[in-house]
Order: structure tokens, then C-alpha cells, then sequence
């Protein structure tokens, strides 16, 4: 998605994990290019370690179609899942964290900066949305809560 500053555009990509709603992996930058959804991919891939072939979903946009990205995909043994053309529901749930973003972080405020955007940003999905923010999906839990409470059982 993209969030308006006053420097200009800011992108941010995520992964996120459809099990527990946790943003896993996310990149901000000033351009929306293969770079961008790559080191979203690194994050999610650093904190989760898959080991073991994972489904990757995204739409068709060219920064997914990417060699970079591709190749990262296939590098990990990722499976690659494309929305289908102009087919906005195959990506709900990533468009609804996008939604919510805006609507909880991005929407009451007039980021200067993009630096100010990034920092916003940044705290929101660490510190409150996959630490605080309860999801009816995940029995009223926040994310990493919900993926504690599982593990035990």
C-alpha cells in the first residue's frame, strides 16, 4: 500500500501470516519495485524459518512478478500464489490490514516525513498490532498472543 507524506509517497509491503494475523515481515520505502516486497520476504523468512515449503501469496503486481522476488520465492522452496486479474478478494485480508492501518495510524495524522511515516508505521505493527491489537478471527486475541496460546496447547 502507499501512505501520503508530505516528501511524497511512502510503500510499505508486508507478509502476513494467515494463520495468526501477525505481520511477520514488512519494507518501507520511497519506490514500489521488487527491492521493496524482497526485504519483506527476508524479514518474514528471518523471523520464521520455515523449514518446510510455504505458500506465498500476493497479487499480480510487476514488483511480484519481479525476478528478485521470484527467485527468492524459489530459492526457499516457497510456493508463489497469484491474485487472479482484477480479482480484489483473493487479497482480503492483506487489504484489510491496510484498511485498518490507515484507519488506526495513518488516517488522523500529517506525516512531514517519510523518516516521521516509517517511524509511525514501524511502532504500530510491532508494538501494538501484532502485540495489543485483538482480531475476532483469532478468539479476541492479539496475533502473537494467539500464536503463544496455541503452541502450549
Amino acid at each position: 500500500t502507499f501512505i501520503e507524506t508530505r516528501e511524497g509517497w511512502l510503500y510499505l509491503a508486508i507478509v502476513l501470516d494467515l494463520y495468526s494475523r501477525a505481520i511477520v515481515g514488512w519494507s518501507m520505502s520511497r519506490k514500489i519495485d521488487g527491492k521493496l516486497v524482497v526485504d519483506a520476504l527476508n524479514m518474514a523468512i528471518a523471523q520464521r524459518q520455515p523449514d518446510e515449503s510455504v505458500l506465498v501469496h500476493s497479487d499480480q503486481g510487476s514488483q511480484y512478478t519481479a525476478y528478485k522476488y521470484r527467485d527468492k520465492l524459489t530459492e526457499h522452496d516457497m510456493i508463489c500464489s497469484m491474485s487472479r486479474k482484477g480479482e480484489c478478494h483473493d487479497n482480503a485480508v492483506a487489504e484489510s490490514f491496510f484498511h485498518t492501518l490507515k484507519e488506526e495510524c495513518v488516517y488522523d495524522e500529517s506525516f512531514t516525513t517519510r523518516q516521521e511515516a516509517r517511524q509511525s508505521i514501524f511502532k504500530y505493527i510491532e508494538f501494538f498490532y501484532n502485540r495489543k491489537r485483538r482480531h475476532s478471527y483469532i478468539d479476541y486475541k492479539a496475533p502473537f498472543e494467539y500464536e503463544r496460546m496455541k503452541a502450549v496447547a
